[in-house]
């Protein structure tokens, strides 16, 4: 179990804070708006009404030392860079902070957090894969251009096995994990050798622009 602090209950804070205690974590959340508070309170260890810019409001809930951070406390980018400078005060070194516009990213990256999240456009972007009519099925952006997409096997690639279909070579892309639909079996380091069926999806990584190339296939 591990220890993790959110500060700022908005939608998204609310939302991580909950995953997190679901997955049997200890959970701190803070937020200076009272009614956020006591609507997340059932769901986190702990959770305290104050300012998490302040050094003071974090010692007092129990943050001192935790695994990690999450900042998330909407339009007020100040309000981040103070969130997380304190608590890198506090000892924390994994601190991931939901940022409104690239230029917030910037910054805060600048700053040595360990991610910036931009929800919106991360959304998007996925959104947009799955509308495009490619073989995407789920999209999840890695940062600085790479991603790790889910694709249905195209029909050229069906009944081949992944050393012969090259596709390291050929499009500079990796393939992760084969999940098999009918099995609900996901096979990570897949047999090179293994036949891919048309029941499996791919797990694939690399730069989004590479892809983008392999889901046009058919």
């Amino acid at each position: 179990m591990k220890r993790f602090v959110v500060i700022g209950l908005g939608n998204f804070g609310s939302s991580v804070a909950e995953a997190l205690f679901a997955k049997g974590h200890e959970v701190i959340a803070i937020d200076p708006n009272e009614d956020a508070v006591d609507r997340i309170s059932p769901h986190v260890s702990r959770a305290a009404v104050g300012d998490g810019r302040q050094l003071q409001t974090l010692e007092r809930a129990g943050a001192r030392g935790a695994d990690a951070g999450v900042v998330s406390t909407g339009d007020d980018i100040t309000a981040s860079i103070l969130a997380s400078m304190a608590l890198r005060d506090l000892g924390i070194r994994e601190i991931y902070v939901k940022v409104i516009s690239r230029d917030h990213a910037r910054v805060m990256e600048r700053m040595g957090v360990t991610e910036s999240i931009f929800p919106e456009r991360e959304s998007a972007l996925a959104l947009g894969a799955r509308m495009s009519g490619t073989a995407i099925l789920n999209y999840v952006r890695l940062g600085n251009g790479f991603s790790i997409q889910e694709m249905a096997v195209p029909d050229a690639w069906s009944g081949k096995t992944l050393r012969s279909l090259e596709l390291r070579q050929r499009y500079n892309i990796s393939v992760v994990a084969v999940h098999d639909l009918l099995t609900d079996e996901l096979t990570a380091t897949p047999d090179p050798d293994a036949v891919l069926k048309d029941s499996d999806t791919l797990l694939i990584a690399g730069r989004e622009s590479d892809l983008a190339k392999a889901s046009l296939l058919k």
